[in-house]
């Protein structure tokens, strides 16, 4: 499983229907493509909501972050993220 953050901006439309439910059914749409939810976030700032989520593969991100913008109405940009310790292992002692 990959990690990754999907971060979403709301617009208009998107915060008239925000609802537990609604998260409810983010989540679940998650899990059904194979996928968990690691933590999520409401932000202040350039973006309104971050999810921390891990997930099989690139084409399932895909799919989660134009499944969860149908959903939701919200728009998500989503990263692939590496964690440092895996970083340093793949960087080894070269200088990039």
């Amino acid at each position: 499983m990959q990690t990754y953050f999907v971060i979403g901006k709301y617009n208009s439309e998107a915060i008239k229907d925000m609802s537990a439910n609604r998260t409810e059914k983010s989540i679940s749409l998650i899990k059904e493509l194979g996928g968990e939810v690691r933590n999520m976030y409401a932000l202040l700032g350039g973006f309104d909501f971050v999810m921390i989520v891990d997930l099989p593969s690139n084409d399932v991100a895909m799919k989660v972050s134009l499944g969860l913008s149908v959903l939701t109405g919200i728009a998500f940009t989503t990263y692939p993220a590496v964690s440092v310790d895996d970083f340093d292992k793949i960087i080894g002692n070269s200088i990039v």
